[in-house]
Protein backbone atom coordinates (compact mmCIF):
# COMPACT_ATOMS: atom_id res chain seq x y z
CA UNK A 1 0.00 0.00 0.00
CA UNK A 2 3.06 2.51 0.68
CA UNK A 3 4.80 1.89 -2.77
CA UNK A 4 1.33 2.29 -4.27
CA UNK A 5 0.57 6.06 -2.33
CA UNK A 6 4.06 7.04 -3.17
CA UNK A 7 3.56 6.71 -6.85
CA UNK A 8 0.66 8.44 -6.60
CA UNK A 9 1.86 11.56 -4.65
CA UNK A 10 5.29 11.20 -6.70
CA UNK A 11 2.44 11.60 -9.87
CA UNK A 12 0.73 14.33 -8.61
CA UNK A 13 2.86 16.68 -7.74
CA UNK A 14 4.92 16.29 -10.51
CA UNK A 15 1.86 17.46 -12.53
CA UNK A 16 1.00 19.81 -10.34
CA UNK A 17 4.73 20.92 -11.28
CA UNK A 18 3.93 21.10 -14.72
CA UNK A 19 0.53 22.63 -14.23
CA UNK A 20 2.25 25.58 -12.57
CA UNK A 21 4.89 25.93 -15.21
CA UNK A 22 1.78 26.31 -17.92
CA UNK A 23 0.44 29.25 -16.06
CA UNK A 24 -2.12 26.94 -14.06
CA UNK A 25 -1.22 28.29 -10.61
CA UNK A 26 -4.63 27.57 -8.48
CA UNK A 27 -4.23 24.18 -9.74
CA UNK A 28 -0.77 23.60 -9.49
CA UNK A 29 -1.10 24.49 -5.95
CA UNK A 30 -3.98 22.57 -5.39
CA UNK A 31 -2.86 19.20 -6.94
CA UNK A 32 1.04 19.34 -5.03
CA UNK A 33 -0.63 19.99 -1.66
CA UNK A 34 -2.75 16.88 -2.15
CA UNK A 35 0.40 14.64 -3.67
CA UNK A 36 1.83 15.94 -0.15
CA UNK A 37 -1.11 14.66 1.66
CA UNK A 38 -1.80 11.08 -0.11
CA UNK A 39 2.07 10.42 0.10
CA UNK A 40 2.90 8.05 3.03
CA UNK A 41 5.89 10.21 4.67
CA UNK A 42 5.49 12.88 6.56
CA UNK A 43 1.88 14.43 6.53
CA UNK A 44 -0.97 11.81 5.33
CA UNK A 45 -4.25 11.74 5.41
CA UNK A 46 -4.35 8.16 5.76
CA UNK A 47 -2.77 8.23 9.00
CA UNK A 48 -4.40 8.40 12.24
CA UNK A 49 -4.40 12.59 13.92
CA UNK A 50 -1.01 13.09 11.89
CA UNK A 51 1.23 10.45 13.43
CA UNK A 52 3.88 9.21 11.84
CA UNK A 53 4.17 5.15 11.16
Amino acid sequence: MGILLWIIAVALVIYGLITLINGGILLGIVLIVVGLAVGPGGWSIFNRRGSRA
